[in-house]
């Protein structure tokens, strides 16, 4: 895994590979001259269908022919690519693992549900905001 998300060229853009740059919306990124010419050598403009991103704990999941290029995203627009390209469970836990911070209610329950969802570890930490070791004895209990 890489600490950076990534642009990326889908050999498929019917099929699951990365969220659609159009579905996550406008970038910084997208207005720097190494973008701009990675685009310009690709024949391709951000609007394009076969333009993908994807989170740096989804690097792995790129094709390895795919032409690919690392960006540099705030945290809020990292935030975008992780909601738009998690599934609806996921992005559920998510939102409640958000709203947790706020309250104790349920907290196992919750930390497990996220769990079983496939929302990562390191991110149900961030989320949540609970220490790691209370995260691996709520998913035990």
């Amino acid at each position: 895994m890489t600490e950076d998300p990534y642009l990326f060229l889908a050999s498929d853009p019917t099929g699951w590979q990365g969220t659609p740059l159009a579905v996550v919306g406008e970038l910084d990124c997208l207005d720097t001259p190494a973008v701009r010419a990675w685009f310009a050598a690709q024949g391709v403009s951000p609007a394009s269908r076969e333009v993908r991103v994807v989170p740096p704990e989804q690097t792995g999941l790129i094709p390895e022919e795919a032409e690919r290029l690392p960006v540099p995203l705030s945290a809020e627009e990292l935030e975008r690519v992780r909601r738009a390209t998690a599934t609806d469970s996921v992005a559920s836990a998510e939102r409640d693992l958000l709203a947790f911070r706020d309250s104790e209610d349920n907290r196992d329950a919750l930390l497990r549900r996220a769990l079983a969802a496939g929302v990562p570890v390191h991110r149900v930490v961030e989320l949540s905001g609970v220490d790691p070791t209370t995260l691996s004895s709520a998913a035990q209990v």
